[in-house]
C-alpha cells in the first residue's frame, strides 16, 4: 500500500519555461541540476580536463582588440587550417551567454561559426572561422561601381539573419559595421557573417530558462518584453545607419572622428538627418523612405526586421537602378565617423545624483506617511 504523505513540489526545475504546455498540467520528473547547466559550461569543462588551447593551436598576430577581449589569428597544429580566436578575460566578462548563442545559432549560414571552446581558468578561448574578406562596409565603400540593387541585396541578407535571431528571442545589441564581415574575398552574399555576440542577449523567463517563440507572451514579464523589443529596435537602427552609409558614403550623425560624443548624441536624440541634396540626388525615393523608417527616433515606430524585408525597396530589388551611386569617396572619414558614433553610444554616462528626498520611492513613502498621519 502507499504511505499517506503530503506531496511536495520537486526541487528541480522544468525543462523549459513552457513545460506546462508539454505536460498539460500533469506531473513530470524534473531534470537533474547537472543537466540544467548551460551547454557552454559543459564544453568548457570538457576542454579544461583534456587539453589546453596551446596544445592544439599556434597563436599568431592580433586581429582586433576590444574592452573585454582580444582577437588573434591562429593555426591548427594538426591540419594547418587558419582560424580566429577570441580570448575573453573571465575577470571582466562572463562569456557563457555568447558561447551558448553561438552553439545554438552558429549553424545559420550568415552567422559566424564557433569551432571550439577552451577555458584555462583565467580566459575563455572561442575559436571561430577566420574572416578573410574584412569588414563589409570597408569593402563596399572601396567599390568604384556600386548600385542600389547591390545595396538592397546586401541589406536583405543581413536583415534576414537578424530577423531569424529576433524570432528566436535573440538580440545582438552591437550591430556596428565592424561586426559584419566577409568570410572570404568573393564579396558574395553567402560570405557575409554577423560576428561578435559579446553583448547579445537571449529572451528568458523569470526563472532564467530560455523562451521559445511560441509561448513568450505567457511567461515573460511585460517590462522584459518591452526591453527585448527596444533592443530589437536598436538592431534595426544600426542597420539603418549601415544602409544610409552604403548609399551615400557618409554617416547620418557624425561628420568625422573629431566630433564630440555630446554632439553626436544630440543629433541622434533629435532624430534629424538629411535625405536631400548632394549625394542623395541619385538615390531613389523608395530607398529614402526605408532609411527614414529604419532610423525613426521612436523605437516603437521603427520598422521591425520583418517589415524591412517586406518593404518595396527590398522585395522589388530586381527592378532597382543598376547605375553607380554617386557617393562620397572618403572611406577613412567614414570609418572614423562610424567609430565616433558607436563610441558615443557605448560610453558610460555617470548618473546625475539628487537628494534622497527627490527620489520616486521617497516621495511615495512621504505621501503614505502624510495619509496615515491624517487618519
Amino acid at each position: 500500500c502507499f504511505a499517506y504523505l503530503y506531496v511536495f513540489y520537486s526541487p528541480g526545475v522544468p525543462p523549459s519555461a513552457n513545460a506546462h504546455q508539454l505536460f498539460r498540467g500533469f506531473s513530470f520528473v524534473a531534470i537533474t541540476e547537472e543537466e540544467t547547466q548551460p551547454v557552454s559550461n559543459t564544453i568548457v569543462q570538457l576542454h579544461r580536463s583534456t587539453s589546453q588551447f596551446s596544445d592544439t593551436y599556434d597563436i599568431k598576430e592580433d586581429i582586433g582588440v576590444g574592452s573585454y577581449s582580444i582577437c588573434k589569428r591562429c593555426v591548427h597544429k594538426g591540419t594547418g587550417m587558419e582560424y580566429a580566436v577570441k580570448i575573453i578575460s573571465k575577470a571582466k566578462r562572463d562569456p557563457s551567454e555568447e558561447v551558448e548563442i553561438l552553439l545554438r545559432y552558429g549553424q545559420h549560414p550568415n552567422i559566424i561559426t564557433l569551432k571550439d571552446v577552451y577555458d584555462d581558468g583565467r580566459s575563455v578561448y572561442l575559436v571561430t572561422e577566420l574572416m578573410k574578406g574584412g569588414e563589409l562596409l570597408d569593402k563596399i565603400l572601396r567599390q568604384k561601381f556600386f548600385s542600389e540593387r547591390e545595396a538592397s541585396a546586401v541589406l536583405y541578407t543581413i536583415t534576414k539573419t537578424v530577423e531569424y535571431l529576433h524570432v528566436q528571442g535573440v538580440v545582438h545589441r552591437d550591430l556596428k559595421p565592424s561586426n559584419i564581415l566577409y568570410v572570404d574575398e568573393s564579396g558574395n552574399a553567402e560570405s557575409i557573417r554577423i560576428c561578435d555576440f559579446g553583448f547579445a542577449k537571449q529572451l528568458r523567463a523569470e526563472n532564467g530558462l530560455l523562451m521559445t517563440p511560441c509561448y513568450t507572451a505567457n511567461f515573460v514579464a511585460p517590462e522584459v518584453l518591452k526591453k527585448q523589443g527596444y533592443d530589437a529596435a536598436c538592431d534595426i537602427w544600426s542597420l539603418g545607419v549601415l544602409l544610409y552609409t552604403m548609399l551615400t558614403g557618409f554617416t547620418p550623425f557624425a561628420n568625422g572622428p573629431e566630433d564630440t560624443p555630446e554632439e553626436i548624441l544630440a543629433r541622434i536624440g533629435s532624430g534629424k538627418f538629411s535625405l536631400t541634396g548632394g549625394y542623395w540626388n541619385s538615390v531613389s525615393t523608395e530607398a529614402k523612405d526605408l532609411v527614414s523608417k529604419m532610423l525613426h527616433v521612436d523605437p516603437h515606430q521603427r520598422l521591425t526586421a520583418g517589415q524591412v524585408l517586406r518593404h518595396p525597396w527590398v522585395t522589388h530589388r530586381d527592378q532597382l537602378p543598376k547605375y553607380t551611386l554617386n557617393r562620397q569617396d572618403a572611406p577613412h572619414l567614414v570609418k572614423g565617423a562610424m567609430a565616433a558614433t558607436y563610441s558615443a553610444l557605448n560610453r558610460n554616462v555617470p548618473p546625475v545624483l539628487e537628494p534622497v528626498g527627490c527620489s520616486t520611492l521617497a516621495q511615495r513613502r512621504g505621501v503614505k506617511k502624510i495619509t496615515s498621519t491624517a487618519l
